[in-house]
């Protein structure tokens, strides 16, 4: 990840990736009225006792919809936080649904490539930490019958 203050944010790449995606986005933000009636299709947000961090209403308003709101213009831990946002709260499985048609996926897919043109990308909650010295020989698979 990077560490934030070690580059300037790139104003300009962010601003092209919104805008090339401007029509589409802009109109499934304008129709997300953060019902909440996603929240039901993911199952981070069944396990994790429906903590609404992990709607997928929440997840698009709160990292693309804020991003489209500020026209790209953000500080770089605005961007750290909705790296944990699109990443740690969300695996992009594609099974959350929207009544109103909303491709929440490609909403989310887009937030993480503005993230990466940044330098910025997430950790998924099963890949943090490295794995224990004890841990490094069950996963040697050098020696195979």
């Amino acid at each position: 990840m990077k560490q934030p203050d070690t580059e300037p944010l790139d104003l300009t790449a962010m601003q092209g990736m919104l805008q090339r995606h401007k029509k589409r986005m802009k109109l499934n933000l304008a129709a997300c009225a953060g019902c909440s009636l996603c929240a039901e299709s993911c199952f981070l947000f069944e396990l994790n006792g429906h903590d609404p961090r992990y709607m997928p209403s929440y997840k698009v308003l709160n990292s693309l919809g804020a991003l489209y709101r500020k026209n790209g213009r953000v500080r770089e831990e605005q961007l750290h936080a909705m790296a944990e946002i699109v990443w740690r709260n969300c695996v992009l499985c594609g099974r959350c649904y929207c009544p109103f048609g909303i491709d929440i996926p490609a909403m989310i897919a887009l937030a993480r490539d503005i993230l990466r043109s940044q330098g910025i990308a997430g950790l998924y909650p099963h890949s943090i930490g490295e794995p224990e010295e004890d841990n490094e020989a069950c996963c040697d698979h050098s020696e195979r019958p």
